[in-house]
């Protein structure tokens, strides 16, 4: 596991079982509002691209003004590679056919030829940018910063640092980022209900896109939601029940009575004055009786800012947290026991049944 402060990341996806997820987050140089309409199309369409080519699945994101949230599953590579059809297919996402043409003409002379050596070279020439997660997030971000730095005449690094990644369990942890993420926009005062906010999962998930009319989105927060049960996405899981359920979790955690909604244009609504509010403002306004002051509900905790979703490196069980620890124990100081942290602060709700390795009250290790 890579331990750096900005980015963890679990090496070795083929001795994973589980479902490998991150929550990525990258900020805008100067965190200038950068991100129009336009830019927003355009990241979301080199991203679909990168998930095409790569492999990596993003399950749910929001693309804000100055800056990005993915929460990103990487799959291990496929036992024994891919066959040359699939190599090429992988290709056609983000080269053109006269250059998988060339690839395809490479592959086929090597094969006549019987030089085995030479086909796996060509394999490894783009299979290593596959299945990664740092390969994915720094092509795309990369991509994406020439596109607009061509667009708007500028030169220089669009991002404020390399980006950072939290490890997500799969299951509750997984369930909880994502609904933390598409609150997004709420938590800034842009719109009231996160399904007008077409620049999400759950935007584009119940309005639709340009293409495909949702259906990734949606796909991706099946996985969210449901991978800690195995198999893989059907959509009709999505009308049948899961829906259902993340629309009740979301409407938990935004400000007001929301009524179910089946559409949405994706227009944002009216923007409200300030940049949403902290925990200690929203356990003051919506604090129910009997409760004690800056005590939260769950659902009200992720109308919050909850820095533990953003830098507590490992998010999850206790067990999947000591689990984190065990594999990654020289990195920490001998005084140090065990991984698991409590939450606390914005996030105390979630005590005992979410755990970070980060304390963030301290140093790691």
């Amino acid at each position: 596991m890579d331990m750096a402060r900005k980015r963890w990341i679990v090496v070795s996806h083929n001795a994973v079982e589980k479902p490998v997820f991150y929550h990525c987050i990258s900020r805008v140089v100067d965190r200038k509002l950068v991100f129009g309409a336009d830019e927003k199309e355009k990241f979301r369409t080199f991203m679909r691209m990168q998930e095409n080519f790569t492999g990596c699945r993003v399950v749910c994101y929001c693309l804000m003004c100055n800056h990005i949230h993915l929460l990103v599953e990487v799959a291990p590579l496929p036992e024994g590679g891919f066959s040359d059809e699939e190599l090429l297919a992988r290709l056609r996402a983000i080269y053109n056919e006269a250059e998988v043409g060339e690839v395809a003409k490479e592959l086929t002379e090597a094969r006549c030829q019987g030089m085995a050596k030479r086909v796996a070279g060509i394999h490894a020439r783009y299979t290593y940018r596959m299945h990664s997660l740092s390969e994915f997030m720094k092509t795309l971000m990369q991509r994406f910063t020439k596109w607009f730095n061509r667009t708007h005449a500028r030169s220089g690094n669009l991002w404020e640092d390399a980006f950072k990644s939290v490890i997500v369990e799969d299951g509750v942890a997984a369930k909880t980022i994502a609904a933390y993420i598409d609150l997004n926009p709420v938590r800034a005062g842009m719109v009231k209900d996160p399904a007008d906010y077409r620049w999400s999962s759950y935007g584009e998930a119940i309005g639709g896109g340009a293409r495909g009319d949702g259906k990734k989105a949606r796909a991706g927060l099946v996985r969210a939601l449901r991978a800690h049960q195995g198999g893989g996405v059907d959509d009709a899981l999505w009308a049948k029940d899961v829906a259902r359920e993340y629309r009740l979790i979301l409407m938990a955690g935004a400000v007001g009575k929301l009524e179910p909604r089946v559409g949405g244009d994706g227009t944002p609504g009216p923007k409200r004055k300030g940049k949403g509010m902290s925990a200690g403002e929203t356990a003051r306004e919506q604090a129910k009786p009997g409760e004690k002051p800056g005590e939260i509900s769950l659902g009200r905790m992720l109308r919050c800012r909850v820095r533990y979703f953003t830098d507590g490196a490992v998010i999850g069980s206790r067990s999947f947290v000591n689990e984190a620890f065990a594999r990654a124990r020289e990195r920490f100081g001998p005084r140090r026991k065990d991984g698991a942290r409590k939450l606390r602060g914005s996030g105390a709700a979630a005590a005992g049944t979410l755990w970070s390795m980060r304390d963030l009250k301290q140093a790691i290790g």
